[in-house]
């Protein structure tokens, strides 16, 4: 497959373009690498050639590198795959290096051609590691063009030179918001920021970009840490301010990361080891911590699911065979929090959007919501007046059923009360069309139950948003008993309209997430009743990966809605309700008037403004710590093991149909450490085997939540994991 072209002009400027065949955006793979040293190679070795440009036949430069390659350990070898990996990467900065210093005198540095990028649009990871090897970096003024290196959101960092470069380019300060944070930013903030060197007009970039190639002089193609007396801005490791800058990262960097994703650590360690040796040492310093992180199971599992299977899943991985589904007018009911966030983000997606409340200024309160999300857009710049006017437009708020009238999907966002439920699906479906799909946000009703006031229930299901909805970017969808194909493939289509990850799940109390997210909960509070520090309980989650410690999360999500859900369970339930002992917890706190950060007390402390404080001390009083306390370890298997066995569970019992989305939905839905992949991810790192005895310790110590679920003892006495090599590499 051709995935770079070459071509001359009268001029004598070669022209290498980027073209990926059957892809919206340009990846790069190692055959493609190696197609691009070739035409270096011939441009180098051709004396009509004066100069270089490399550009894109599409409307972006690249998107990055195959991570497919990096996730599933493609054409490596098993007896030595670490040496492979860093010979492979060697020979990447061997190209990229031959591209820096074209052909020029290594004693000199005369007599290079010079190597430009032009870029029509966004570039990222490798795709801006490149240009960072060209002498001169055009991009065309396209304010929807991102630059960037995003490498460290999916647990690996740029290995490609990019770190080294743009560390000596900018310095460790300047570069640390891009490398450490993977902050992407349009062209003109990339030309502040130093990225790129020349924001040109569309129509000139090939012709500004050929017009520096035949202009350029010697001491144009000379890279700063090549010249003689190079020193890095801010100073190096050695220098009093560079010191403390190293210092500061690396403190930022732990108490960021509590030390579980490794590759932030690489990263700061390459920067740092290769600001103190000539540049060309420095690339192999940092081939070597890029091939620790990626020989590290974290990387692979982060990998494939913030990227290859987010994507695939976005991509509509498990849709049913059903025609285009595209929401072309949606109706909302309920113009509380969860309906305006809902109307918000189907209306910016271009979506016609009918929001329905009881009162006419309830409504028009939903609407005023979208606009407050606008107007925080327009101080960012990142909404125009004209694109927060045509939002707004988009959204009818009004009292009249009958203006549903043409809705091709109906989203039910009411009070979590079956009867009202019942009563808004009958007047809604009373106007929709036959074809229409009516769904309820409902969080913890089962939908089957909910879908017996329907009068259509094949068209009936479950589109469950979290909070606050046009921030979280995962959306459950839920399939009742009687639910039919069309109304999943419509869900889903709308989904991905509104350009969210959807996974797909079946009808159970609580369906996937909040199933796995409540025994996290309950662990974390069960142990303050017996005794466990609440600090204890809180850091030991967190240096686990996950952003908040269970008490912290029970406070934002409010504890008298914690005690209206365990009301509700135990009557359901009955005799075999487990988590009686957690209620005791929830209920005295809930007498208390603590019920979270929504009164300014809970768990934690806040002040009059609302920030949260310390854990609060009255928790001491009521539940006294013990002098013996456990073990972090013994706190940190207890809180994942209570999450990651209710993914089996859920699998098992076939709420959950694919463990992609089990992993995904964990990451995205509430924060499940994202270092680790997910939870079946995780079991896979820590081996069936370990993980049944461990959960057969727990079980024993502390009751049979921690049973081990029949499906992952039987891949224990198999050798299976959750993830087969052979899919993985498929």
């Amino acid at each position: 497959m051709t995935e770079f072209t070459y071509s001359t002009d009268a001029d004598g400027v070669a022209t290498i373009t980027w073209d990926v065949p059957g892809k919206s955006m340009n990846v790069l793979s190692l055959e493609g690498f190696a197609q691009l040293e070739a035409h270096i190679e011939t441009a180098l070795g051709d004396d009509a050639v004066k100069g270089v440009v490399i550009t894109s036949g599409k409307p972006d430069f690249a998107a990055g590198m195959d991570l497919n390659i990096l996730a599933t350990g493609k054409g490596v070898v098993n007896e030595d795959p670490a040496k492979q990996v860093f010979d492979a990467i060697n020979g990447m900065h061997a190209i990229l290096r031959k591209i820096e210093r074209a052909g020029m005198d290594p004693k000199t540095l005369k007599g290079g051609k010079p190597i430009v990028a032009a870029l029509p649009g966004t570039a990222l990871g490798i795709g801006l590691e490149l240009p960072l090897a060209c002498h001169r970096i055009f991009v065309a003024d396209t304010p929807r063009a991102k630059i960037g290196l995003p490498e460290i959101k999916v647990g690996i960092f740029p290995g490609a030179g990019g770190t080294t470069r743009l560390a000596r380019k900018l310095g460790a300060m300047g570069a640390a918001p891009f490398l450490l944070e993977g902050k992407l930013v349009d062209p003109k903030r990339a030309k502040s920021a130093g990225l790129v060197d020349e924001v040109v007009a569309p129509e000139d970039l090939l012709a500004r970009a050929k017009e520096w190639v035949l202009a350029a002089k010697d001491a144009d193609l000379v890279k700063p840490w090549d010249a003689k007396g190079y020193k890095m801005p801010g100073g190096a490791p050695y220098h009093p301010s560079g010191f403390m800058t190293f210092v500061g990262a690396s403190a930022m960097i732990n108490g960021k990361t509590q030390g579980v994703y490794p590759a932030a650590k690489a990263l700061l360690s390459a920067v740092y080891e290769g600001a103190l040796v000539p540049f060309d040492t420095a690339l192999k310093i940092e081939a070597r911590w890029f091939t620790s992180v990626l020989m590290n199971p974290s990387s692979g599992a982060m990998i494939r699911s913030l990227f290859i299977n987010k994507e695939a899943l976005e991509k509509g991985a498990n849709r049913p065979d059903a025609p285009d589904a595209k929401v072309r007018k949606l109706g909302v009911l309920g113009a509380g929090m969860m309906g305006a966030g809902i109307a918000y983000v189907a209306a910016n997606a271009g979506v016609e959007v009918v929001l329905v409340d009881a009162a006419q200024d309830a409504a028009e309160r939903g609407r005023a919501h979208a606009e407050g999300i606008l107007d925080k857009g327009m101080k960012r710049g990142k909404v125009t007046e004209d694109g927060k006017a045509a939002v707004l437009a988009r959204i009818t708020p009004t009292t009249d059923y009958a203006a549903l009238d043409g809705c091709d999907l109906v989203i039910e966002a009411v009070f979590e009360d079956p009867k009202i439920k019942a009563e808004v699906t009958a007047r809604a479906e009373a106007v929709l069309g036959e074809d229409a799909i009516f769904a309820t946000n409902t969080s913890t009703l089962p939908i089957s139950d909910l879908a017996q006031a329907s009068a259509r229930r094949a068209n009936f299901i479950g589109i469950h948003f979290f909070s606050p909805v046009d921030k979280m970017a995962l959306v459950e969808i839920i399939k009742g008993r009687e639910t039919e194909d069309m109304a999943v493939a419509k869900a889903l289509d709308f989904v991905r309209q509104i350009r969210k990850t959807p996974i797909v799940v079946n009808d159970a109390r609580f369906f996937y997430a909040n199933r796995c997210i409540i025994p996290y909960l309950n662990e974390g509070m069960r142990m303050v009743r017996e005794g466990v520090a609440p600090a204890l309980v809180e850091n030991a989650a967190k240096l686990m990966g996950m952003p908040l410690g269970p008490l912290q999360l029970v406070d934002e999500t409010s504890l008298d809605l914690g005690a209206k859900i365990a009301k509700a369970t135990r009557a359901a339930m009955g005799e075999s309700y487990p988590d009686g002992d957690v209620d005791e917890v929830i209920f005295w706190m809930v007498e208390q008037g603590r019920l979270g950060r929504k009164s300014q007390s809970g768990f934690y402390a806040y002040d009059d403004k609302g920030k949260r404080l310390e854990l609060w001390d009255g928790l001491a009083a009521q539940y006294p710590q013990t002098d013996a306390q456990p073990d972090l370890t013994e706190v940190q298997h207890r809180l994942m093991f209570a999450q990651a066995l209710e993914a089996v569970r859920a699998l098992e019992e076939g709420v959950l149909t694919d463990i992609r989305e089990g992993d995904v939905g964990a990451i995205m839905g509430w924060g499940f450490a994202p270092w680790s992949g997910g939870p079946f991810s995780w079991l896979d790192m820590l081996g069936a085997p370990f993980a049944v005895e461990t959960c057969d310790r727990l079980e024993a110590a502390y009751g049979p939540r921690f049973r081990a679920p029949a499906m992952l003892r039987q891949m224990a006495e198999a050798g299976h994991r959750f993830y087969h090599a052979k899919a993985q590499a498929a």
